[in-house]
Formats: C-alpha cells, structure tokens, sequence
C-alpha cells in the first residue's frame, strides 16, 4: 500500500516537471501581424516537444501558414505543410527540428510576418545526474526534478519502520 503511494505521487511530480509550455506567437506586446519583430520574439524563448504555439490574428487580415525551409526562405507557401485560417490557431511543436510558418497573404510574408521556430531537447535536471547506484525511487523519478526525487526517497525510507 504505502509502495503503491509512493509511486502515485512521484508520478504527479512527474506529470507537473514535464507540462507543456504554450506560448501565443509575438505576446506579450504583439500577435501574429505586420508589427511584431518574430526574430527577437524568438530569440527570448527555447521551445521543446510537448509545447504549443497559438497564433492569434484577424482571419480577415492574415493566415498561417507551415512551409519548409525553401518555402520559408523565399516567402513562398506554394508547397505547404500545413494551412491555419480560424484566427486562433494552435501548433503541437511535438519533436526536435525546425517548424516554419508565414503569413501567406501577398507581400506579408516579405514584410517580416515569418517565424521559424526551433524545438530542441529538454534538458535533464537534477536528478538525471543521479549514479548508477541510485535507488529504484531514484530511478522512477528520473527527469522528474530534485523536489520528486526528495519526497519519493523519504516515503520509501519511511517503509522500513513498517
């Protein structure tokens, strides 16, 4: 019984130390228009798997578009991966690698309204660095961050006086 919650608990530990990150594009002082400055937005921002990006616009003004990087580097949404238009559009940024988007609406695109997003790797905390000789608590909790690890030892260490 008290095994079964110590395993319910790291696990709640685990799930909160791997939430996702939304992110709505060019917020806080823009959104997905002709004014934001995308590379500066970017540049304060690391993205990983499991985050999301919504793209808030005026469906009358833009759209979204995914490209790849040729399509991204020459402003052409002509071979698209993929094409938003409700104004509220949100992207499952689900692997590593580059995502591009633009507006594909004549001459946005060429006006700036273009973001390329790169996803990488989380990086592991604390308790990745654990040795090889980490307890089985240790190695449930691995990725979960210091704070599980903690809690999951000192309820496992609690099972000796029972």
């Amino acid at each position: 019984m008290v095994i079964a919650v110590a395993v319910a608990v790291v696990a709640s530990f685990a799930r909160v130390a791997a939430a996702a990150t939304s992110y709505t594009v060019g917020a806080p002082d823009g959104l997905w228009d002709m004014h934001t400055d995308y590379a500066e937005w970017v540049a304060a921002r690391t993205f990983h798997p499991g985050d999301n990006i919504t793209f808030t616009y005026s469906r009358e003004l833009h759209d979204v578009v995914e490209v790849g990087k040729a399509g991204y580097d020459v402003c052409s949404s002509a071979n698209n991966v993929s094409a938003f238009r409700s104004g509220n559009d949100v992207v499952a940024l689900t692997a590593v690698g580059a995502r591009y988007f633009l507006c594909g609406l004549t001459g946005h695109c060429d006006s700036g309204m273009k973001i390329r997003i790169d996803v990488v790797a989380a990086t592991a905390g604390p308790a990745a660095a654990l040795s090889p000789t980490a307890s089985a608590a240790g190695s449930i909790v691995a990725g979960a961050g210091l704070g599980a690890l903690v809690v999951a030892q000192a309820l496992l260490g609690s099972m000796a006086f029972w």
